[in-house]
């Protein structure tokens, strides 16, 4: 395992897992796993969650729950340690992965927009709900070539 020192991140590292945050946040990734995220995008091999929580210095129990999280959003991999119970985690490279779940959210939004556009009175909150499904829909298109593109290069 790497030393304390390998992951204490300099100034310009600090800002960087800062800036990343602050990207996230608004859109729902809370605190702590938006900073996670920055942290161990900075880091080309995994680290435990020990050298996680001095790098950001939070407690251990908080880079597990973010490190969990970011697993669920499919941004981090855990990574077992052979003859331990440790777990190491590093950014997912799975990119793929990534646009499946978000494609699976974008299919399922352009449904309730549908299925909402068909029990509505108003015309004017059906056609709402229509371009808004058809809008999903025309993401969830274009996020499928690139799936596609992505999956060639594999």
């Amino acid at each position: 395992m790497q030393n304390k020192a390998n992951h204490e991140p300099t100034t310009a590292e600090r800002r960087f897992i800062e800036d990343t945050a602050r990207l996230l946040v608004p859109w729902g990734v809370p605190q702590t796993a938006a900073r996670l995220y920055g942290f161990l995008l900075i880091h080309a091999k995994p680290v435990s969650l020990d050298a996680i929580a001095e790098g950001l210095e939070i407690s251990k129990s908080s880079a597990s729950v973010a490190a969990r999280l970011l697993e669920k959003y499919t941004l981090a991999h855990r990574h077992g340690v052979r003859g331990s119970k440790r777990a190491l985690y590093g950014v997912s490279d799975n990119y793929a992965a990534m646009l499946a779940e978000q494609n699976r959210l974008l299919d399922a939004l352009a449904a309730l927009m549908r299925s909402g556009a068909r029990g509505v009175r108003s015309e004017g909150a059906r056609d709402r709900l229509t371009e808004m499904a058809d809008f999903y829909a025309a993401i969830r298109q274009g996020m499928e070539a690139t799936l596609a593109r992505l999956r060639a290069k594999e």
